[in-house]
């Protein structure tokens, strides 16, 4: 399994963007206001020959810090005690300050290995010796923003994180990637924190406590889980301010990079709207859904609940019609045990293949239930069906003049394959082709 280093440093002096340089992507929000970075988020990460879990973490005030920042730094410690080295991030232009000579005590009762390294180094900004004095040898000189002192800092992790991890360990027991979604304040943190049995995810009553999308590797009964916790998604009209729209941007890239998404709502309040314009995002996107209504304990008419429930499913979600629903308390854990196997088995059905010459049999007994409408006065001829692709289940279908197909005949068939084939809670995508049975002899696409 590869080693994990963890990047630490009081706020802003660069951290998320040396994780996003290591993992190669951009990952972590990176703005100028210090804080952005709450809970700490691990992604697999690269320098040249080297591969490890890099680990971006929460910038460690130590002065004046209020119940959110104190909770951060919790999380902070709790990632740097969990990782097999550090990096150590300090700012050359501002030189050597008090928050960092709190921050290189803190790091020594951790007794991990640590590399100190001197980032916005790209200028020759400021002098480097001052940094001496925080007691871990020399810091290097490097630029994450440009990519300098790389070579530097490879030669620094080389003895610390071993070899390449071999293609056969990154290939096993390939995660599952599983995105906790919803509105603000609903329990996605407390969730995930449920799920993983631990505090790992920052949570508060304050709106906006989640900024990243934080990827969680986690198994479940064996099973390998890249558990995603992203921030509340708000109409747009609400969203107030650049970081959250960071934030809801991230949460978004966090849906269509996911397979399932669980959809978090909150049971003490009506089902809203916002919650369905999410759940049509996540069919957009072609990913399953599963529905996790939180705060069960604390409704009194169940009954009423589950049907106000269904009748707005029914009417704001068909395209995700008969998706899966989970009552339960992330705050209590009642009825978490059940969330899991809803989400494999939605994951089971979302990959699902139908065999051809089944589709094309059902195909005829549907047009025996209900004819093709006239088109110009001749019937619409359905010549035959395959399924082109999983993931989610997308079906081809060959018609003698598909443009005159209606609408509505084309949902009567997708509600008929989702019923005949059992396929409740995943998009199913049917696109309409015209031509012969590609697959008889002779036949040909004519579109």
């Amino acid at each position: 399994m590869a080693k994990s280093v963890a990047i630490v440093g009081r706020p802003n002096v660069g951290k998320s963007t040396l994780f996003n340089r290591l993992a190669g992507k951009r990952l972590a929000i990176v703005d100028d206001t210090p804080g952005v970075t709450r809970d700490w988020r691990e992604a697999p990460a690269a320098l040249g020959d080297l591969r490890f879990r890099a680990i971006d973490t929460a910038g460690l005030d130590g002065i004046d810090a209020d119940v959110l920042a104190a909770r951060a730094r919790t999380h902070t410690e709790s990632a740097i005690a969990d990782a097999d080295a550090v990096i150590f991030l300090v700012d050359a232009r501002a030189g050597l300050t008090l928050q960092d000579r709190d921050f290189a005590r803190a790091l020594r009762r951790q007794a991990k290995p640590v590399i100190l390294a001197a980032n916005k180094a790209e200028q020759g900004a400021g002098t480097l010796e001052d940094f001496s004095a925080l007691g871990f040898g020399e810091a290097l000189a490097l630029s994450a923003e440009h990519g300098e002192g790389m070579a530097e800092l490879h030669a620094a992790l080389a003895p610390l994180v071993g070899e390449e991890e071999s293609a056969a360990d990154r290939a096993e027991n390939k995660p599952l990637k599983l995105a906790i979604i919803g509105r603000p304040n609903v329990g996605k943190s407390t969730l995930v924190n449920r799920l993983l049995g631990k505090d790992r995810i920052l949570t508060g009553a304050e709106a906006g406590t989640t900024r990243d999308a934080v990827v969680v590797p986690w198994h479940w009964r064996g099973r390998a889980v890249d558990l995603i916790d992203t921030a509340g998604l708000r109409r747009r009209p609400k969203i107030s301010g650049k970081l959250e729209e960071l934030s809801v941007a991230d949460a978004r890239k966090a849906i269509r990079f996911a397979e399932i998404c669980v959809l978090v709502v909150d049971a003490t309040q009506l089902f809203e709207k916002q919650d369905l314009t999410i759940g049509r995002e996540v069919a957009e996107e072609g990913r399953a859904l599963v529905l996790a209504i939180n705060k069960w304990d604390l409704v009194s008419d169940r009954k009423a609940k589950l049907k106000e429930i269904a009748e707005k499913l029914e009417t704001g979600l068909p395209q995700l019609a008969g998706i899966k629903r989970v009552t339960l308390s992330a705050k209590t854990g009642a009825g978490i045990d059940r969330l899991m196997p809803a989400v494999f088995e939605t994951h089971e059905i979302w990959n699902r293949r139908i065999p051809t010459p089944q589709l094309n049999r059902w195909l005829a007994e549907a047009q025996d239930r209900n004819p093709p409408p006239l088109a110009s006065g001749r019937r619409l001829r359905l010549r035959y069906m395959t399924q082109a692709n999983i993931r989610p289940p997308t079906f081809a279908l060959f018609a003698s003049k598909p443009g005159k197909l209606p609408e509505s005949y084309r949902r009567y068939l997708v509600n008929l394959l989702r019923e005949s084939f059992d396929l409740p809670g995943v998009p199913i995508r049917m696109m309409l082709r015209k031509g012969a049975n590609p697959y008889e002899k002779g036949g040909r696409d004519r579109a």
